[in-house]
């Protein structure tokens, strides 16, 4: 055994690479199995001695208290990009949540109302209380334990790989997916806030890439939506399942429309709608603004040319996204487009009527059902095929 090398004295550089890869790649998908769509969402149930493989590898290798991190993700959501986002790059800078997320989120995690409000039903048996969250060294046990390891197995190379792993979680998960992922990349949803896919394959960070997916679909044991993009963290969910070591209890909901539209709006129609709405808003984008914002250009129309790239993106996104300036030059843009002025109302209407929780099934229904027949006679193509297509709208039966 050699003192500077350790144990494994005889182990090439690359070794040495292979071996912190693995080891940073197990804390992501620690992090986003267990802490955050098993215990944060409630998306999957994990066999016993595998959550408590997850809790222990954190404790060792983060020094994180699963009810800390629990309680400020359900606020973050709770409260996203408002000044009570615990972490949100549109309130703080994208320069803070991505420097100094960690400091954010210790910051946040210090707040006892946001522990007892939002960190229910996390573990709180005796390993919980005794060994991972004493206050006995701030519960940094583990971190100090695993630096002795590291110095034991691998000597001064051990030293770096384990810097690196006390800063891989606080740059990529606080840093990247927090303020990155709310920041830059693109948006398969419209949901209410800036949450992005940084990237359609989700292998760095577990899956925690095709963030906008979550945010959309918040109760998913699965962050995927479309064949190409590719969720490590649920294959390992999967592969979990096939041994019966986890089971997924919530996925997005897939549509499963009928051949053709009903006469008229009925209960199951609206309660697919209501379930999957910010896909449908979504769908409204894509069907019903984009081919007006075509068919002005086919046409060479001179108010198609008044719109700049700027304005067309805030006028097609989340309309709670734009402030008050922003509000207002889309107003004056629509001005001189009667038919985008039409369909933006009538996107504007949808979000009303669903944004409406004390409504009764009945006036939901006849809601919708008055839309559609307005839609259908609005003499705009788009709006009166998209008028059909909610009517045949309905979810298949949900499976895990």
């Amino acid at each position: 055994m050699s003192l500077f090398y350790g144990v494994f004295n005889h182990m090439p550089w690359w070794g040495y690479v292979v071996y912190t890869l693995i080891v940073t790649h197990i804390s992501m998908v620690a992090i986003t199995v267990f802490l955050h769509r098993a215990q944060a969402h409630r998306a999957l149930d994990l066999h016993p001695a595998v959550a408590h493989f997850f809790r222990f590898w954190l404790w060792l290798t983060t020094g994180m208290k699963t009810k800390e991190w629990v309680a400020v993700h359900r606020k973050h959501h709770a409260k996203c990009e408002t000044i009570d986002d615990p972490h949100s790059p549109v309130i703080e800078g994208i320069a803070t949540v991505l420097l100094e997320g960690a400091e954010l989120y210790r910051y946040a995690k210090k707040d006892p109302e946001t522990l007892e409000k939002y960190g229910k039903g996390t573990p709180n048996d005796w390993m919980e209380k005794h060994v991972y969250a004493t206050p006995f060294m701030r519960g940094k046990q583990g971190v100090v334990a695993l630096y002795i390891l590291s110095v034991i197995l691998f000597g001064v190379p051990g030293i770096i790989i384990w810097g690196v792993q006390m800063i891989w979680t606080p740059f990529f998960a606080a840093g990247i997916i927090n303020g990155i992922g709310h920041y830059f990349g693109y948006r398969n949803f419209e949901c209410p806030d800036a949450a992005r896919n940084i990237f359609p394959i989700g292998i760095l960070v577990a899956g925690e890439e095709l963030h906008n997916n979550h945010h959309t679909y918040g109760n998913s044991a699965k962050l995927s939506v479309h064949w190409w993009e590719f969720d490590i963290g649920w294959m390992y969910i999967k592969l979990l399942s096939y041994c019966g070591l986890a089971t997924p209890k919530r996925l997005p909901p897939q549509v499963c429309r009928k051949k053709r539209a009903s006469v008229a709006m009925d209960l199951v129609n609206v309660e697919a709608i209501i379930n999957n709405k910010i896909a449908v808003f979504s769908e409204y984008t894509r069907k019903v603004i984009k081919p007006v914002f075509k068919r002005m250009k086919q046409d060479e129309s001179r108010c198609e040319k008044m719109f700049c790239p700027q304005t067309k993106k805030l006028i097609m996104r989340n309309p709670v996204l734009n402030n008050q300036d922003q509000q207002e030059r889309i107003t004056a843009a629509l001005n001189d487009a009667r038919d985008l002025q039409v369909v933006c109302s009538y996107r504007d209407r949808l979000n009303q009527i669903w944004s409406k929780t004390a409504t009764s099934n009945k006036e939901l229904t006849e809601a919708f059902q008055d839309w559609c027949r307005q839609a259908e006679k609005s003499g705009i193509d788009a709006l009166q095929n998209f008028a059909h297509y909610i009517k045949a709208y309905r979810l298949k039966k949900k499976s895990v």
